[in-house]
């Protein structure tokens, strides 16, 4: 995925700045990495491994999202997957009653969820840190709550297209060019890496910098001219429709939405893995999506209980919070080169050990 070129906490780089070799490293690296996704890895995996990546590409999205609100702008938000369920049932909603390609069916519910979401974080606006945390956490039940009395649309008639009946549920629709689980894993990873590039985009111009400016001070920006509401409603509202596109490629990857896929202690976990996987790189989103599908399916494929998942996520954290609070995006990297020093200085030293023993 294109997490790539975000690798700094505050981006400092202009929006006029030329590309310079370290640029092309990563941009090499990427197209690399995609590659292998898209057509080195899946050969390897039986289809519920796909699908499982599938989710992750998914998620990954999702915890974008909130990297962009939390590690550019600061806004602590607990609403993630409560946006996500909304954008999972206006893309179920859309494939249902119209015949729209899937490409404008994912930007609609982009669009309508990023209304939402904006119109959400618009009383949050003058909040911030544990009491804006809370603020969202609130709407998200309210939002679980609706959704749990009209239910996820199935195919049914009327606005809801909801059916109590089984036999008028019907699956959501994917894509005529990704019908099976490969094809559309292929998909998926597309616009996943779409996403990212949009986000990165944002990071590097204007918003950016503005983000940056509020994230570091309020006052500071305001004095700097920064329109601290404009972009604070700008960072929600891309946001939102990032992960209301994600609630759309989710909708056609599971088929049939149910209002336990979308639990709103889900958006403490997924703030937990945001925080693991490094909220000031957009590497980290990344991370934060294997985390929070690929870990579980280990678990389970080991035969391990899934209760040992919140451990390990409570464990991560305290490890994170203490030694390491970019994330493993920055300190994964950092550990893998002082261990390859360390082993290298090894190497040397145990050289001329070695030539006088002959």
């Amino acid at each position: 995925m294109t997490a790539a070129g975000a690798s700094t906490g505050a981006p400092s780089l202009r929006s006029g700045a030329r590309v310079d070799s370290g640029d092309r490293v990563r941009v090499l690296v990427i197209v690399a990495l995609l590659a292998f996704l898209m057509l080195g890895l899946p050969p390897l995996l039986s289809t519920y491994w796909i699908d499982v990546l599938t989710a992750v590409a998914i998620y990954a999205v999702v915890a974008l999202g909130l990297n962009v609100l939390m590690g550019r702008v600061g806004l602590v938000s607990l609403g993630q997957i409560a946006v996500l369920a909304l954008g999972a049932w206006i893309g179920a909603r859309l494939e249902f009653a119209t015949s729209l390609p899937f490409p404008l069916v994912l930007l609609a519910a982009g669009l309508l969820t990023m209304v939402l979401g904006t119109l959400i974080g618009l009383p949050a606006l003058r909040l911030s840190g544990l009491y804006l945390a809370l603020i969202t956490l609130m709407l998200a039940g309210a939002i679980s709550v609706v959704l749990a009395a009209t239910n996820f649309p199935n195919g049914g008639g009327g606005f809801k297209g909801y059916t109590d009946t089984l036999q008028g549920s019907t699956a959501v629709r994917r894509p005529d060019i990704a019908t099976t689980d490969l094809a559309y894993y292929r998909y998926a990873l597309v616009f996943a890496a779409l996403m990212f590039l949009l986000a990165l985009w944002h990071v590097r111009s204007k918003p950016g910098r503005a983000w940056a400016a509020i994230r570091q001070s309020e006052p500071a920006a305001l004095a700097a001219g920064v329109n601290i509401t404009l972009y604070k409603l700008w960072a929600f509202a891309l946001a939102s429709f990032m992960t209301g596109v994600a609630g759309a490629l989710l909708a056609a990857q599971v088929n049939h939405l149910y209002t336990f896929q979308f639990r709103t202690s889900d958006s403490i976990a997924l703030l937990a893995v945001v925080l693991m996987g490094g909220i000031y790189s957009l590497w980290g989103a990344v991370v934060a999506g294997a985390f929070i599908k690929l870990l579980p399916a280990l678990l389970d494929n080991w035969g391990l209980p899934a209760d040992l998942l919140t451990i390990l996520f409570g464990v991560g954290v305290l490890q994170v919070l203490l030694t390491a609070p970019a994330g493993l995006a920055y300190q994964f990297p950092k550990d893998m080169a002082r261990l390859g020093g360390a082993v290298a200085r090894l190497v040397r030293r145990a050289a001329p050990a070695r030539e006088a023993a002959k």
